[in-house]
């Protein structure tokens, strides 16, 4: 990417698996942004580089880079300001304040919705309003912006699809709704499958896979994450420990204590250094440990 294409498109720079590099990598361009005094770019790579510190849960650093933002952001600037909102947003839904979140993103929705231009980011809105709001009202966010992505001209903006079927999937899924929530998941697992889109094809099949455990459908349940190990392994992508998870679950229903045990062990060791789920889920880690002995 040249030096060019770094400054307006830094968005491509992103790997949310990784933001401590992403971290990095938008660091080193901010001088080039400065140079061309593109303020609303320069704002823009600010808010993203504070998502970086909320992703790795350094919430104060975060909320240091925003408040940097704030006080330039000016009133013509509505781009700016609404990835502004958002970020400022995210890292206090992280940080389990809900109601700031809230209210920061229903701002972030109300700047956009009748601007088209801003489909992308007002459909963002949506979603992290599904994300932070009560399931009833979060089932109505997302199917807001189901609506408004379908609608869409704008590609990008109807590339959170994926998303929205997956998230309000969770929701039902949350709620015991496994019927309507497989229903989603399914719809996923076809948007995924043609978009082509790897990873996130593997993810959408694994919600299949959990929400037929959640069923009592087993055997098929184990069947998704076998074939899931399988093409990891054919592709020699790096494994994950949510599938042996999952295994482990579906052996110990079955009364193979012995195979779950197995999967349990592998599962915890690649899943006890996740930050996220040492954080937010430490009764699920506990549960992997306690279940693997």
């Amino acid at each position: 990417m040249s030096p060019t294409q770094e400054i307006s498109e830094f968005d491509k720079l992103w790997n949310y698996n990784n933001p401590e590099d992403t971290a990095v990598k938008f660091r080193e361009i901010i001088p080039k942004i400065n140079d061309t005094a593109d303020k609303s770019a320069y704002l823009q790579l600010l808010t993203q580089l504070a998502r970086t510190q909320s992703l790795q849960l350094k919430f104060e650093e975060a909320h240091k880079i925003l408040d940097e933002v704030e006080p330039q952001l000016a009133d013509e600037m509505k781009l700016p300001k609404i990835r502004y909102l958002l970020e400022r947003g995210r890292t206090y839904n992280s940080s389990k304040q809900k109601e700031k979140a809230l209210e920061l993103f229903l701002q972030a929705f109300e700047l956009g919705k009748d601007e088209s231009d801003l489909d992308f980011y007002t459909v963002d809105a949506a979603h992290m309003m599904g994300i932070a709001e009560s399931p009833e009202e979060g089932i109505k966010w997302n199917e807001k912006g189901i609506e408004l992505a379908e609608n869409s001209k704008d590609d990008r903006t109807r590339g959170w699809l994926g998303a929205f079927y997956n998230n309000t999937g969770w929701t039902y899924h949350d709620e015991k709704k496994y019927d309507k929530a497989l229903e989603l998941f399914e719809k996923n697992v076809k948007w995924h499958t043609e978009k082509k889109s790897g990873q996130q094809l593997m993810i959408a099949k694994y919600c299949v896979g959990r929400t037929l455990r959640s069923l009592g459908r087993i055997d098929e349940a184990m069947k998704i994450h076998n074939d899931l190990l399988k093409e990891i392994s054919e592709k020699k992508l790096e494994e994950d420990g949510y599938i042996y998870e999952e295994l482990g679950e579906c052996n110990l229903i079955k009364g193979n204590n012995e195979e779950s045990k197995k999967n349990f062990a592998t599962a915890y060791e690649m899943l006890s250094e996740d930050k996220w789920l040492a954080e937010y889920e430490k009764d699920r880690l506990d549960r992997m440990k306690e279940l693997s002995a």
